[in-house]
């Protein structure tokens, strides 16, 4: 899927918004490919798999687009 970073959290973790859907998906900084959670900006379009979770849909396996 496609999205974009949406907000980003100082302990490792943020939300993407993804293209055509209402409701941002949580990510984890332990489930970037490619890229470090640092190098990762607001705004920036991403590529990812959607996962579920015991808490719900998260993004597995983020990469810059």
């Amino acid at each position: 899927m496609n999205g974009t970073i949406k907000t980003k959290t100082d302990k490792g973790f943020g939300f993407i918004s993804r293209d055509g859907e209402t409701k941002d998906l949580f990510f984890h900084s332990n489930n970037l490919t490619g890229v470090t959670f640092d190098e990762l900006q607001v705004g920036a379009a991403v590529t990812f798999d959607v996962v579920n979770s015991d808490k719900g849909p998260r993004a597995e396996d983020v990469q810059l687009a």
